[in-house]
């Protein structure tokens, strides 16, 4: 009578158990068959996630070594400038080119190349340098600079029209005051006062009264027959209205 308990309770016990143990089997089935249909997906995509992060830290390492070491190229052609020494300079600017074609020190570079170059009477290599610079620059303020120095260049080599297609693509907003400035004096000097007077509008309405090369354009335009304190009143009304309407 005392082990009648007991047998049922491990009875008990092993229905519990066996009910367990088809649980976890039934379980078991769902992932293997979950795995067999979706295992192969989910293993590429950890793969190419790990990867990515592998691409990404291995080119976040390339671009700090790039940087590095175009920093020093940059530093000794910066040497070679303070020197004057034009045809080794040159070389170390078409070794950068060849290098770090994408670096910024490059770009900062043929900047520097070409303003030393051209003065010292090295024309051809001063545009050459602007030239890359205006056409490779992944820096759209660098290929901007480019544009108008290269554009100044052009003009002093009465290149006009040269010129006016330089400055009429690749330079940005930030610039094209300085850009419809640099028009206005080409069209003067090709004896073209109206289409002249219509850039210098322009570049007076794009320039911020305080900034002083403003002034300069009025006088231009003083020149020209046009009166800079009527176009003056005439830019801030409409300005006005402009942000009225905002």
């Amino acid at each position: 009578m005392g082990q009648a308990p007991t047998i049922r309770s491990l009875n008990l016990n092993t229905l519990m158990a066996n009910q367990l143990d088809l649980e976890e089997q039934e379980q078991l089935d769902q992932l293997k068959h979950f795995w067999q249909q979706y295992g192969n997906l989910i293993t590429w995509g950890l793969i190419i996630v790990l990867g990515s992060i592998g691409v990404w830290n291995g080119y976040q390492f390339w671009q700090r070594k790039q940087s590095v070491q175009s920093a020093a190229m940059f530093e000794e052609l910066e040497k070679l400038v303070r020197m004057g020494d034009v045809q080794k300079a040159e070389r170390a600017f078409i070794d950068m080119r060849e290098r770090f074609s994408s670096a910024v020190y490059t770009q900062q570079a043929g900047l520097m190349l070409a303003k030393m170059s051209y003065e010292t009477g090295k024309v051809d290599v001063a545009k050459a340098a602007l030239a890359w610079v205006a056409e490779h620059s992944s820096d759209k303020g660098y290929a901007s600079l480019a544009h108008l120095r290269l554009s100044g260049i052009l003009v002093d080599t009465k290149a006009y029209d040269d010129a006016l297609k330089l400055l009429n693509s690749g330079v940005t907003s930030e610039f094209s005051a300085l850009a419809a400035d640099r028009r206005g004096d080409i069209h003067v000097l090709q004896g073209n006062k109206p289409e002249a007077k219509l850039e210098y509008q322009k570049a007076f309405g794009l320039f911020d009264e305080r900034t002083p090369y403003r002034r300069m354009v009025g006088i231009k335009l003083g020149a020209l027959g046009v009166d800079p304190e009527s176009l003056a009143r005439s830019v801030a009304q409409s300005t006005s209205g402009a942000e009225g309407t905002k």
